[in-house]
């Protein structure tokens, strides 16, 4: 895999996905974490070409992603996705994914950070919250049935 790579939490390396196999892992974790919302992996590679993508491992076991889309000029708001498999939740992968998701959108100049969570997802919404956000929005998209839970960083 190519890439930055952090070498934190207990063993856990974090790397862009600059390789399909990496890209592969990041989409599997998404739509595993958000079944409602499937993507492709033309989509996946889409959103790495707007977004800031890195991929969680832990030895060779991928167990979560992040996603940082930059600030949108007329909010400066940047949203920041942290993403962990469930068997391996729990571990500290989720914070140490945000930390750096979070420091990242603050490079890129955000004044405000987001996050969005499916609201089936209680462990997301719960980690959300025990990092500091509050719910601002609940929407379903077309032809969905799950809602969405929009939510900003106090």
């Amino acid at each position: 895999m190519v890439g930055s790579e952090d070498t934190g939490t207990a063993g856990l390396r974090i790397v862009s996905p600059e390789d399909e196999a990496a890209l592969g892992d990041w989409l599997h974790v998404h739509n595993t974490v958000i079944p409602t919302h499937h993507l492709t992996l033309d989509e996946a590679r889409d959103r790495a070409g707007r977004h800031r993508l890195e991929v969680a491992y832990l030895g060779d076991t991928v167990v979560g992603s992040s996603t940082v889309r930059p600030p949108a000029d007329d909010t400066r708001a940047a949203t920041v996705i942290a993403r962990v498999l469930p068997g391996h939740r729990g571990r500290g992968f989720g914070g140490r994914l945000y930390a750096r998701g979070l420091d990242r959108a603050r490079r890129l100049g955000a004044e405000t950070v987001e996050t969005v969570v499916l609201s089936s997802n209680e462990d997301g919404l719960r980690f959300a919250r025990k990092h500091g956000f509050a719910e601002t929005e609940r929407y379903v998209l077309p032809g969905e049935t799950v809602p969405w839970v929009d939510l900003r960083l106090r």
